[in-house]
């Protein structure tokens, strides 16, 4: 198991299948995009399935999410979902992704094997998709998302960022929307993951804000600790259910303490935290002929040393050295 100094035990595996993205949100990267990793730097498909499979076996993983960047800019995206499908015991597979190439490659992706997805979507309005985002792809995510739905890759969650001055004010009818269509939405709090390092803490829209602004339209009822168990997102039934909404506050409500994940970027290295600025490398040691015993060994030993919380409150706290599309989210 991989199991910390403080007792969590992680079972939730998020692997990030590339670094690059074909949206440019603000939140994200600069519009010219970054330096993106070299592909020999890049796991394989072979690779990527065999730490899944030993953090499956070995480990005690029983959940896979996979990240990006952009996971379905990711050609063996299908083939790695149905080996990872395949393993026993078999993993719950979930995606995140944009949502814009889901239209050709949701029904061959709930065919190998994936439960659900979860797309980023900030704005019902165009515009405002094109200033965030900096691409026209607004009625692609869109169409995505219903793909998604009609593929059977449900609960259908949509992941929303509120921006101030572009998207504050949608808050109700992005609910209003996501009701109206059967996905379940989550907000969740800008976090200092940008490449450009131009997060700040003051102005940022707060999940006390986001609720507030909802609480105008819809009367909001908490699960409750029991129902959320370990997971990011906090969740209130909207007008008595049995449609959900979540907040993910990880800047002002952390939830360090149930944390149950271990994260796997693009190049082969073992995060503890989506906030740490130290890595563990796997790849070489699977390049160098390393038997699973010792890629076992290697990634229990790097989750030993996870730290009791990401540091957001701590006046000495740094980003990651990489951003969000390099470790993935």
């Amino acid at each position: 198991m991989l199991v910390d100094t403080y007792g969590r035990v992680a079972t939730d595996l998020r692997v990030s299948l590339t670094d690059r993205c074909n949206l440019r949100c603000t939140y994200c990267m600069p519009e010219e995009g970054l330096q993106w990793l070299a592909r020999p730097d890049l796991l394989g498909d072979d690779e990527i399935v065999r730490l899944v499979r030993i953090a499956v076996t070995r480990l005690g993983i029983t959940e896979v999410r996979f990240t990006g960047g952009e996971p379905l800019l990711r050609p063996g995206l299908v083939s790695v979902v149905a080996q990872c499908a395949a393993l026993d015991p078999r993993p719950r597979m979930s995606l995140t992704t944009n949502g814009i190439g889901l239209k050709r490659t949701a029904a061959a992706l709930r065919a190998a094997g994936l439960d659900r997805v979860n797309v980023s979507l900030d704005t019902l309005r165009p515009d405002v998709f094109r200033t965030l985002t900096r691409r026209d792809r607004h009625r692609d995510v869109l169409t995505g998302l219903e793909a998604a739905r009609d593929a059977g890759l449900t609960p259908v969650k949509v992941n929303t960022v509120l921006m101030p001055g572009l998207n504050d004010d949608e808050a109700p009818d992005l609910l209003a929307w996501a009701v109206e269509h059967d996905y379940e939405l989550r907000f969740i709090e800008q976090m200092p993951l940008d490449a450009q390092h131009g997060w700040k803490r003051d102005g940022m829209i707060t999940a006390g804000d986001i609720l507030q602004s909802l609480r105008t339209r819809f009367t909001l009822t908490e699960e409750g600790a029991e129902e959320r168990g370990s997971a990011p997102a906090e969740r209130w039934l909207v007008d008595g259910g049995p449609h959900r909404v979540g907040v993910i506050a990880s800047v002002t409500r952390p939830f360090c303490r149930a944390c149950d994940r271990t994260r796997l970027t693009a190049d082969g290295q073992v995060r503890t935290c989506l906030f740490a600025r130290e890595e563990t490398d796997l790849r070489g040691a699977l390049r160098a002929g390393a038997p699973d015993e010792e890629i076992a060994r290697i990634w229990t030993r790097a989750m030993r040393g996870k730290k009791a919380g990401s540091g957001l409150d701590d006046p000495s706290f740094l980003q990651p050295d990489r951003p969000m599309s390099a470790i993935g989210g």
